[in-house]
């Protein structure tokens, strides 16, 4: 089972109680998770969007980005574009392998859709990158370099065409320092930076043999996981800033692979203020105004009642770093993944990792959005972003009803622009004229049929009714 995959590199006992924890969570609102859709129009989309429980004035209208995974009963899963009704506008299906981190990233100055997809093994992932296009066609696969396999946890493409990405390699250690066996064995957790031009190797770092093995605080196993990296940025300064799952740890580390300064963990240098503690964290990004976004999950095992999205003042001179707020949601407690991000309105969007919820907050810490993922997924990290698609396929077309009675149903995977349909009817195949139009209405939208014409289509408008795009003509 891939949740077990992920927290049992951590050497976690408590991963069943957490994982009653996250149930509670769930238990707790009134609303069921959503269920597999069934679109007449596309039958092969079946990932489940989201359930709105609340939605408030202020929220964002991004659409929103997640991957859900470790979908029960072999159920789709996959990369899903939500819109703030819940409904999906794309869906990308993947059978058999696992899509995370799934956002826009901007790739030779476009908007792209990027996204990890492979498998998971011991916690980590062997896999590649995608880089899509507006059009939702790939345009590019990243490997890393060297014969190492790309890992889920990281994916950044910087501003000047590099990528960072994450990866592991089991080695042989000698782990007696530590309790552990002489002939031992420990995952050694790495970051790439890559020219994504050439492909040429330009930074790679090392964790094992770099961070000493007392810093961790995971209990020696085999295939120790002592440090896990789950997120790797550039700085300010063109430095990185490292966040270490199993020490507690963020790292600067200059571009010669030396550690600046350790932020919380057994060896930090900094004096942290109140609240502003964390553990088993992810997702550590600088912001503009210098401040520090970090997800911090303080559970696996539980050192905290609820997890907490954090914006922690830093003072690199003063070395302190003060707790600024903190965002938490009541009875969430999530032990693996999440993500924060800081909105352009000013809010703050919450991906709760293993607790298949997403949450949106104000400035002053009020809850203006929350939604779950369908029952039993769960979801890496999650995004609002700005995005406009306009599918290379044709939009899609179905006819059901008695002689009639009929009614058309019309989709179009991944179109942002859609604001209308119309439908179009004739006796022959080649005469097709405009008969009505409707709003439309999410994912598939319904246009009744009015006569008996044996051929069908539908056109998609946009706000100005202007034609996007025709279906394939439906012969009844």
């Amino acid at each position: 089972m891939l949740r077990r995959g992920l927290l049992a590199t951590a050497g976690l006992a408590a991963a069943g109680s957490l994982g009653e924890l996250a149930a509670a969570a769930l238990t707790a609102t009134a609303a069921r998770p959503p269920v597999a859709p069934r679109w007449l129009s596309r039958p092969d989309l079946r990932i489940p969007g989201l359930t709105v429980l609340s939605r408030a004035e202020g929220v964002s209208e991004d659409p929103i980005f997640i991957a859900p995974y470790n979908a029960p009963g072999g159920a789709q899963a996959g990369a899903v574009i939500a819109e703030n009704s819940g409904e999906p506008l794309w869906e990308n299906p993947l059978a058999g392998k696992v899509t995370t981190n799934f956002r826009v990233q901007r790739y030779r100055s476009s908007p792209v859709l990027v996204w990890w997809e492979g498998d998971i093994e011991l916690g980590h992932g062997v896999g590649e990158y995608v880089i899509a296009d507006a059009a939702y066609r790939t345009v590019r696969r990243v490997q890393a370099a060297g014969g190492l396999r790309g890992d889920l946890h990281e994916f950044v493409i910087t501003p000047a065409g590099t990528a960072l990405l994450t990866s592991y390699v089991v080695r042989d250690a000698d782990l007696r320092e530590v309790g552990g066996p002489a002939n031992g064995t420990i995952q050694d957790a790495i970051f790439q930076e890559i020219d994504l031009t050439s492909g040429r190797l330009l930074i790679e770092w090392h964790s094992f043999g770099a961070i000493a093995l007392g810093e961790s605080y995971v209990p020696v196993t085999s295939d120790w996981d002592f440090f896990h990296i789950n997120s790797v940025d550039l700085d300010r300064d063109g430095n990185f800033l490292v966040s270490a799952r199993s020490t507690h740890t963020i790292y600067k580390i200059d571009r010669r692979g030396r550690i600046l300064w350790r932020l919380g963990g057994k060896g930090g240098d900094f004096e942290l203020g109140p609240g502003a503690s964390f553990a088993w964290q992810h997702d550590v990004r600088r912001q503009p105004d210098g401040t520090l976004t970090v997800f911090d999950n303080g559970a696996t095992p539980a050192v905290e009642k609820r997890s907490r999205a954090l914006i922690v003042d830093l003072d690199e001179s003063a070395m302190t770093a003060k707790l600024q707020r903190q965002f938490t949601h009541p009875k969430v407690l999530s032990g693996s993944q999440g993500s924060v991000q800081r909105l352009a309105n000013g809010n703050v969007f919450v991906g709760w990792g293993e607790v298949p919820r997403v949450s949106e907050f104000d400035a002053s810490g009020r809850l203006v959005f929350d939604a779950l993922l369908g029952s039993g997924y769960e979801c890496y990290r999650a995004f609002r972003q700005p995005w406009s698609g306009s599918p290379a396929e044709a939009p899609a077309i179905a006819v059901a009803g008695r002689p009639g009675e009929r009614t058309a149903y019309a989709s179009w995977n991944g179109a942002s622009a859609v604001a209308h349909w119309r439908l179009l009817s004739a006796s022959s195949p080649d005469s097709l004229v405009a008969r009505s139009e409707v709003p439309r209405r999410g994912f598939e939208t319904a246009l009744p049929i009015s006569g008996e014409s044996p051929f069908v289509a539908v056109e998609a408008l946009d706000a100005a009714r202007r034609p996007l795009g025709r279906s394939a003509t439906f012969a009844a």
